[in-house]
């Protein structure tokens, strides 16, 4: 058995506390957090979705391109020109080949604009390209 007075008079009275350890689990529990976090991307514009009845909700995180009642296109809350959508998808499911494209457009949005911007992002290479909706209020 181990004694501590023993222990204590060849130490000359003095108990050190080894912190390396516990920094090392401040650490961890640190890098845990940070990988097992979801971070939400929103398309960085506010607009009004139109209704459907088939709207449904998308588990999978997925890219967000928002396009404006009057046709600006934004990525990740920047403005960006339609012709570069194609890069812009080319580099995201680069990262994340499974990732599909949510389009989220404003009901007054010019069609023209939301096809071409859905046709950049099939030429990137995408293949799950949806169009941002929401359920129509229940007891309306």
């Amino acid at each position: 058995m181990i004694s501590v007075r023993r222990t204590l008079r060849r130490a000359g009275g003095r108990v050190q506390i080894n912190m390396g350890p516990l920094v090392d689990m401040v650490f961890l529990l640190l890098i845990f957090f940070v990988v097992t976090t979801s971070f939400v991307k929103e398309a960085g514009i506010d607009v009004q979705r139109s209704t459907a009845a088939t709207a449904e909700v998308k588990e999978r995180g997925n890219i967000l391109i928002g396009v404006t009642s009057d046709g600006r296109v934004y990525w990740e809350g920047k403005r960006i020109d339609v012709r570069s959508v194609r890069a812009h998808v080319e580099r995201a499911l680069a990262e994340d080949p499974e990732s599909g494209i949510v389009v989220v457009a404003d009901r007054k949005s010019f069609t023209g604009a939301v096809v071409e911007v859905m046709d950049q992002c099939r030429l990137a290479g995408a293949v799950d390209v949806s169009l941002a909706a929401r359920r129509p209020q229940s007891g309306s």
